[in-house]
């Protein structure tokens, strides 16, 4: 079969394509899945950089996120047929742990392995295409955004990072239950496209101070007040971003984090989250009941993933560029 594979760590380039990979041969609680569609993720890109303290199997085919069409079953699978189309949850909840993707072959071939219990059921009204930016990207958002943060109808929501997987579904998310969403990008076409998806303010980082222009917009917040600076501030890049986003919160206001894209050590300032009685609420991942409530959005329509582009598997070093340069908004989707 065809696969994008790496023999070893490496940078930007190092995925080659093997047109003669051997086809994978189910278990007896495995079926093979005829990947449909898979979106690339950050954690791709430090799975093929190498991480601390993570030892992958080598060869490894990435690709968390992929779904398809089951072609073939093992002996002891009887909840499962050939013709079924799933999606994929690439977190391993029964056996020793580890991901589809890292620790076992993922959705960057034409066919792929999969342990039963990674199967979630995708209806006919939601493509593969669609279902493929679901389980990291907005399986993390859903949760961070409803089961962690709460985000309520009024609520004032500042969204760093909104352009990526995460950002533009937090923005749908968030919109969904009637927040007023300020939303943060590096140039003028991502924030014409986030406005497209319903954020009602936008804010060019690159070109201004975004702490300056909450509180332009939304006042400066006083540790004795409750009523200026924004009621949420979602923040998974870190960094230098992360004082800057305490101090825009009014008083009890909370912060939502699932990730550090931009450095997980920031300086700290422990005076605003004390004197303004600020919540950190961090969010790991999604569970299982995440994935469902999320198929079910896109299948009424409520929530719609946001693709940039969609690539044939050959050009998956051109995909991981996209991603690494930062010039993709929402996903971006390969076709094997």
């Amino acid at each position: 079969m065809k696969a994008a594979v790496i023999d070893q760590h490496g940078g930007p380039g190092s995925i080659r394509i093997d047109h003669n990979f051997p086809d994978p041969q189910p278990g007896p609680g495995d079926v093979i899945v005829k990947v449909g569609a898979t979106s690339l993720n950050y954690h791709d890109i430090f799975t093929r950089q190498g991480m601390p303290g993570i030892k992958v199997p080598m060869p490894c085919i990435m690709g968390l996120d992929f779904s398809g069409e089951i072609v073939e079953t093992g002996a002891d699978i009887t909840d499962w047929k050939v013709g079924d189309r799933v999606m994929i949850d690439p977190v391993d909840r029964v056996g020793p742990g580890g991901l589809i993707g890292e620790m076992w072959h993922g959705g960057l071939a034409e066919y792929c392995k999969v342990p039963s219990h990674h199967l979630v059921h995708l209806p006919d009204n939601v493509s593969y295409e669609a279902a493929s930016c679901l389980p990291v990207a907005y399986g993390t958002a859903l949760r961070m955004m409803y089961t962690i943060g709460d985000v309520q109808r009024g609520d004032k929501v500042l969204i760093l990072g909104a352009s990526g997987g995460v950002g533009t579904c937090a923005v749908q998310l968030a919109k969904r239950v009637g927040c007023e969403v300020i939303a943060c990008a590096s140039n003028q076409d991502k924030l014409d496209r986030l406005a497209a998806i319903g954020a009602d303010h936008l804010i060019n980082y690159v070109e201004e101070d975004f702490m300056k222009a909450v509180w332009e917009k939304f006042g400066k917040p006083h540790r004795r007040r409750y009523e200026d600076g924004v009621d949420v501030v979602v923040n998974f890049t870190g960094g230098d971003t992360w004082v800057k986003g305490l101090r825009v919160l009014h008083r009890g206001g909370k912060v939502l984090t699932c990730g550090a894209t931009a450095g997980y050590d920031p300086v700290e300032d422990l005076r605003f989250i004390w004197s303004y009685e600020l919540q950190v609420l961090g969010a790991n991942g999604w569970l299982r009941e995440d994935l469902t409530t999320l198929i079910d959005l896109l299948g009424d329509g409520s929530l719609k993933p946001v693709i940039d582009k969609t690539l044939p598997l050959e050009e998956v070093n051109e995909a991981f560029r996209l991603l690494e340069d930062r010039v993709v908004f929402g996903k971006v989707v390969l076709m094997p």
